[in-house]
């Protein structure tokens, strides 16, 4: 009986000969190779004809595609609403940053409009019952939902709805900070947008001024030391104040300068440096409208301010961080060079013309859904041109 022969042990009498056999596959390779090759030529050529016949079918559902995401969305904010009512803190927590952000990443104006009584309801009880971190997000949310559902009636009936809470919060002195710093945030933003009611913005800028003022106490060359917990707070405030004040009426704004001006110079000495940035804008702004209201307006104590600004503005501490130093610097050059030149605020920080919120000018800036569908279409088929013009070339080096 013959042995098993072992994988890849040589046979008795050498390796057959295959010279038949090879020459013969030589031969036919010119011609394989030729028809390949035009095989493959015909296959690539067709394929831009192809994919652009499927591209155009495809063009009536991109409307569709585009709607996909929206209405992935639009169930999600069902969910984290219906998660602002559960027992559980940390459940409604959740709810709420996850609210936050998909407010901040997309407009929902339509959607939230017909959930906003639902929304109000949540958001109140959050702010009530809710501590510390809780209140911060339910203010959070607040501003976004002033902003999503814009001016009119709808949301100043929003604002005036929650506007006691806000207020409530941020004058307790035994709340959260971060609570606190929220709800400036949240009070200044919805008043700007949402309140139509000079009265509205009057009580607004009173209740911010009075959280700041804490911090200045009467005029003098050095503010009271503020505990470094709140110099977050009143950097929200002291921005949210500033914000508001771009739209008092001048009546109210020259006793506000004369009972401000003196005493916000005070901050710039403080130890926080987004304090002390957030103090030297307010002051330019005050400048700024207080020039507006007298064209040869003169400030009594402007040496000492101006000094107090260069200082600022050529600061070299050592034992202040790098960045800090420079971000300082940056923001007090401009405001030094705007006090002492008179120039427009706007013009030093390239703010480029006033924004008007008002319905008409955020509907013509609205892009539709028809407009969206017609820019989609265009940039795919611009695309697949451009694409089909690579394939034809790499077909032809091939």
């Amino acid at each position: 009986m013959p042995r098993a022969r072992k994988d890849g042990a040589p046979r008795k009498g050498g390796p057959r000969r295959r010279g038949g056999a090879q020459s013969s596959i030589q031969a036919d390779s010119g011609s394989s190779e030729d028809e390949a090759a035009s095989e493959a030529r015909s296959t690539t050529s067709d394929c831009p004809s192809l994919l652009s016949t499927v591209a155009e079918d495809s063009l009536g559902g991109s409307a569709v595609d585009e709607q996909g995401p929206q209405e992935d969305l639009e169930e999600k904010v069902k969910e984290y609403v219906d998660g602002l009512t559960d027992k559980s803190a940390k459940t409604r927590q959740g709810a709420l940053e996850s609210l936050r952000l998909a407010l901040a990443s997309r407009l929902l104006p339509d959607f939230l409009l017909e959930r906003r009584l639902t929304l109000a309801d949540a958001l109140e009880k959050c702010l009530k019952k809710g501590k510390g971190e809780e209140q911060a997000l339910a203010a959070a949310v607040v501003g976004l939902l002033c902003v999503q559902l814009g001016p009119g009636p709808k949301g100043e009936e929003l604002f005036h709805s929650l506007r006691p809470l806000l207020v409530c919060v941020l004058s307790d002195s035994t709340a959260s900070p971060a609570a606190r710093l929220h709800c400036a945030s949240a009070l200044g933003l919805g008043c700007y947008v949402a309140a139509a009611d000079v009265q509205d913005l009057v009580s607004c800028l009173t209740c911010l001024e009075g959280v700041f003022s804490r911090s200045c106490g009467v005029s003098g060359p050095t503010a009271p030391v503020a505990p470094a917990s709140l110099h977050g707070l009143f950097c929200s405030v002291l921005q949210a104040w500033a914000l508001l004040l771009t739209i008092c009426p001048s009546t109210h704004v020259s006793h506000i300068l004369d009972r401000q001006l003196p005493r916000l110079p005070q901050l710039l000495s403080s130890e926080n440096v987004n304090l002390r940035i957030a103090a030297g804008e307010t002051i330019a702004l005050l400048f700024e409208l207080a020039r507006d209201l007298e064209e040869d307006f003169i400030y009594e104590d402007m040496d000492a301010l101006c000094s107090a600004l260069r200082t600022l503005a050529t600061d070299s501490s050592k034992y202040r961080a790098k960045s800090d130093r420079r971000r300082q610097r940056s923001t007090f050059r401009a405001v030094l060079h705007f006090v002492e030149n008179n120039e427009l605020l706007r013009d030093i920080f390239g703010l480029g013309p006033v924004l008007v919120l008002d319905a008409t000018a955020l509907k013509a800036c609205k892009t539709s859904r028809f407009e969206k569908h017609l820019y989609n279409a265009a940039a795919f088929k611009a695309r697949t041109k451009a694409r089909s013009r690579m394939r034809d070339k790499r077909a032809d080096i091939l």
